[in-house]
């Protein structure tokens, strides 16, 4: 079977599964795709790379985390086994321990958490479980980091598998983005300064790391959500003549665009070209400075793809991520973060065909959480974040079991020199509510 297959075929494969399951039997079969089929394998089964998903042909940065092998008992235990470990070691454990599991997890670590949701709606979690003394972030690296700056000092946050990263954010490093700084404050240095206004703000979007979140917070910017990124440009845009955008390209085009900025004035940064390719004049009159970083699997979302939904679905209701291209978002109904997304189909109280733009894990839940709706993922090549992939139930077994032996491992501890600064960019974007 081609990935040419229609969604009207997939109900061929089972008409009495919804259609996101009937959609991922489809795509298993699909012979041609950039995403590996071996969508379920073992984090240790790809240990060279980011894996079998839609980050994996993206570059990986020569300093990426290494996760050390693990006993091998974790590694050939069944499923059932594990689940076994995780259940005693957490009644063990008691309220010593709070487990975060993002919306991108599998359903196989989800099961476990004590909290869903995004990013920051999970490091918000974290204080409100002040007596324990361990967070397991199931998520990746940057939200670990975000949960160690906004812990007490007496918890410790860890992370089950040191390799899951993010490839969006590992497109935008420290050096890169102060060259690219130097650059433009070289650029501006003669501008009258009588408005009192900067002649840039910086933004980093939450998928970042915490050594970029504080370099926004030492120079005077600050952190976005996908759901407060027009307050936070606002906020900027009352301090600066423009904003520089990092590292999400999409994101910070489709919030600004909704704003009424035109596209010329958001000219395109690329952190390895001289001015990030642009002529001098387009940067001073820029209004959005953009990033050239993206998420890989929210760049698979097309046009064509909202045109099938709607072709097969008349009166579908087609939501995306603003993480999508611009000319996806503006072919959908609505674009909004995880959580609205998952807000909207919560509150539709009518029978509904929903096309979602986002990663599919989180796709599959809501199908199987709300069976009164025809959910379906609109990428017809089922493609999930491969590092999330990496948190498999192995590996929380495992850092659960060291914990009750006394043992921390895999714990991420952000450095001193970089927690101040990032705590005030963090607050500010706490303060930019929309």
């Amino acid at each position: 079977m081609s990935t040419e297959t229609t969604f009207t075929d997939a109900f061929l494969l089972d008409s009495s599964a919804s259609v996101a399951q009937n959609i991922t039997r489809l795509n298993l079969l699909a012979t041609e795709s950039s995403c590996s089929k071996d969508l379920n394998s073992s984090p240790w089964d790809t240990p060279g790379g980011y894996g079998p998903g839609a980050s994996q042909d993206d570059e990986i940065p020569a300093d990426y985390p290494v996760q050390a092998t693990i006993p091998e008992s974790y590694l050939q235990a069944s499923d059932e086994e594990l689940d076994q470990r995780i259940a005693a070691a957490r009644e063990t454990l008691g309220e010593r321990v709070v487990i975060l599991g993002h919306h991108y997890q599998r359903d196989e670590i989800v099961k476990y958490a004590d909290y869903i949701g995004d990013s920051f709606q999970l490091a918000n979690a974290a204080l409100t479980r002040d007596k324990a003394e361990a967070i397991v972030f199931c998520g990746v690296h940057f939200m670990a980091e975000t949960a160690d700056i906004l812990s007490g000092d007496h918890q410790q946050v860890i992370l089950p598998n040191l390799a899951a990263g993010c490839s969006m954010a590992d497109m935008a490093d420290g050096p890169s983005v102060q060259r690219c700084w130097d650059e433009l404050m070289e650029l501006y240095k003669d501008e009258d300064s009588s408005d009192g206004k900067a002649p840039v703000i910086p933004v980093t979007y939450m998928n970042s790391s915490a050594e970029l979140k504080a370099f926004v917070g030492r120079n005077g910017g600050l952190v976005c959500t996908s759901s407060n990124a027009a307050t936070v440009l606002e906020w900027a845009f009352e301090r600066g003549r423009r904003v520089l955008f990092f590292p999400d390209q999409h994101l910070g085009r489709n919030t600004a665009k909704a704003m009424g900025i035109g596209l010329e004035q958001m000219p395109l940064w690329s952190p390895r070209k001289e001015l990030g390719g642009n002529e001098a004049q387009v940067l001073q009159d820029a209004k959005v400075i953009l990033w050239h970083g993206f998420c890989s699997v929210h760049k698979r979302f097309t046009p064509a793809q909202i045109a099938k939904a709607r072709e097969t679905f008349p009166g579908v209701r087609v939501i995306v991520h603003p993480e999508c291209p611009m000319e996806v978002v503006d072919a959908a109904d609505e674009a909004g973060s995880t959580e609205y997304i998952r807000a909207a189909i919560d509150a539709a109280t009518e029978p509904t065909t929903f096309a979602v733009g986002t990663e599919i894990n989180m796709v599959n839940r809501l199908a199987a959480q709300y069976p009164q709706h025809t959910i379906f993922c609109l990428d017809p090549v089922i493609c999930p974040c491969s590092t999330m992939y990496r948190i498999h139930p192995g590996y929380l077994a495992w850092v659960l079991e060291e914990l009750v032996a006394g043992r921390t491992v895999n714990q991420i501890t952000v450095p001193k020199d970089q927690q101040g600064d990032a705590k005030i960019a963090l607050e500010r974007m706490l303060a930019a509510r929309p």
